[in-house]
This record gives structure tokens, C-alpha cells and sequence, in this order.
């Protein structure tokens, strides 16, 4: 039997193998499944999909990434803040407003 912590690294390999996927549906559903995990370990593999054809998946992989709330993804975030699509660029404040959240908690 499987323990917790295997069962874990195996769904999280499963997702991010699908971030590549052909299929736009499943890189949506891997992108929104890694940033519900919360595990930093997804942000290279989030990152690469902010330039994905699919406004969807794009909108998707700026969500986790806020989700992982960290700084070093800011920089990211801004190129897309002029995306074509306006739901990615929501989704961009919303993810740079709680990014910046999170770290002032930090501070305090």
C-alpha cells in the first residue's frame, strides 16, 4: 500500500506531465490542480504555460500561480498584464494583489 506522501508525488507528477499535454482541457485541469496542491514545486512548470495559446489555460496557470502566492513569479505576471484576453488580465491583478498580500503577512 501506497503511502500519502507517494500517493502525493504521484498525482503531482500525473499534472505536471500534463501540462503539456495536446489536449488545452487537460493542461487547464493539471494547471488548476498543481496550484490547489500548493507546491512551489510547480511554479517552473506553471511559468511555462503563461505563454500557452489558450487564453483558458494561460488565465488557469496565472490562478495557481497566484495561489503559490510567491514574488519571484511577479515578473512573470506583468508581461501578461497586457494579455489579449481580459479575463487573463484580471486574473493577473488578482494573482499580483494576493502574491503581495501574502508576503506582508510574511512581514509582520
Amino acid at each position: 500500500m501506497k503511502s500519502r506522501d507517494e500517493k502525493r508525488e504521484e498525482m503531482f507528477a500525473y499534472f505536471v506531465g500534463n501540462l503539456t499535454s495536446d489536449n488545452p482541457s487537460l493542461r487547464w485541469g493539471a494547471a488548476h490542480s498543481l496550484g490547489r496542491m500548493n507546491d512551489s514545486r510547480a511554479i517552473e512548470p506553471l511559468i511555462a504555460l503563461l505563454d500557452d495559446e489558450d487564453w483558458r489555460v494561460r488565465f488557469k496557470a496565472v490562478w495557481a500561480l497566484g495561489r503559490l502566492g510567491d514574488v519571484r513569479i511577479l515578473p512573470f505576471l506583468r508581461r501578461l498584464s497586457r494579455d489579449e484576453s481580459e479575463t487573463v488580465r484580471d486574473s493577473v491583478a488578482q494573482a499580483k494583489d494576493e502574491i503581495l498580500r501574502r508576503e506582508s503577512m510574511k512581514k509582520r
